[in-house]
């Protein structure tokens, strides 16, 4: 896997202009026509900047981590540093769109940097284009503008000041597309859960908690076709619990009516829940019902 460290380095790769800040760039063409990815095709690459892209999509694979990124309803993407990219040779977007390319360092010392971590839509597993209707596209393009203007005016001791402001107005809505996008998705995710329930449930109950154990949440999201932070940031939104929680919900659902058959330890409980170590299914049973599994055992076994 190929590896860039420096922001030159990587727009170079890319046969994107040099930059006119060693630590960011800014690429805006409002040429129409097609654009081919620069190369016919990429083994795996990772740099160590954050891009934020708007391009519409015409054709091909771009993958990212080990999924493929959707663009079937959006088109403005971000990528977060040390996230792998790859694309096949018939990667085709519009030509006309904007890119932003950061290094991590360039947001040192600054709010932005922590700040920065915390959007959902930078996490690794999110692998959906956002959708911005065209009042929000001349949002996110009036912010790019003003952010080339300072790019490429001659740099003084209040560039970065305001460049990074205007970065940060622009992942604030950006954040606030991607909320929209959830509530236009009302219907969809009034379903998660129950689809949820269900492949979680059909996973409990046939038999491979002993022979796979617990299921990762990516795994369970993989069996629904969703990405794992879409996930979970829908059922949190409509549940106010994380899948996590809603997973160990089911187990300790599961044990408690294990625990009441009879002649069973409490190890072989745990190992029959899919637990490696019995002394982590004892502390999460007692964190979530107030006793302990053996308590539970005496207060309500059967007579």
């Amino acid at each position: 896997m190929q590896h860039f460290k420096t922001l030159s380095s990587y727009l170079e790769y890319l046969d994107l202009p040099r930059p006119e800040h060693p630590m960011l760039s800014v690429f805006n063409s409002k040429e129409d026509g097609h654009l081919p990815c620069p190369r016919q095709s990429s083994p795996p690459i990772t740099n160590d900047c954050y891009s934020i892209s708007f391009k519409k999509y015409v054709e091909g694979n771009l993958n990212y981590g080990r999924t493929k990124y959707d663009f079937t309803n959006g088109a403005l993407i971000f990528i977060a540093p040390r996230q792998v990219l790859q694309w096949d040779s018939s990667v085709v977007f519009e030509q006309k769109g904007f890119s932003i390319n950061f290094h991590e360092d360039f947001l040192k010392g600054t709010e932005l940097a922590e700040q920065i971590k915390k959007y959902g839509f930078f996490s690794y597993s999110v692998n959906e284009a956002l959708h911005l209707s065209p009042k929000e596209e001349k949002q996110i393009e009036s912010i790019v503008k003003n952010i080339e203007i300072e790019y490429q005016n001659n740099q003084d001791a209040f560039s970065k000041e305001i460049i990074i402001s205007q970065l940060d107005t622009l992942l604030k809505y950006a954040n606030r597309f991607y909320e929209r996008q959830f509530l236009n998705r009302k219907e969809i995710s009034n379903n998660l859960l129950e689809q949820f329930n269900r492949h979680l449930t059909e996973y409990l109950e046939s038999g491979q908690l002993q022979e796979k154990g617990i299921p990762s949440i990516e795994q369970i999201a993989d069996k629904m076709s969703f990405s794992q932070r879409y996930l979970s940031d829908t059922l949190k939104k409509e549940t106010g619990k994380t899948t996590t929680e809603h997973l160990h919900l089911h187990l300790i659902d599961k044990a408690k009516n294990i625990l009441l058959q009879p002649n069973k330890s409490i190890s072989e409980v745990a190992y029959e829940l899919g637990f490696e170590y019995p002394p982590y299914f004892s502390r999460l049973f007692k964190k979530k019902e107030g006793i302990s599994p053996t308590e539970y055992r005496e207060k309500y076994k059967l007579n």
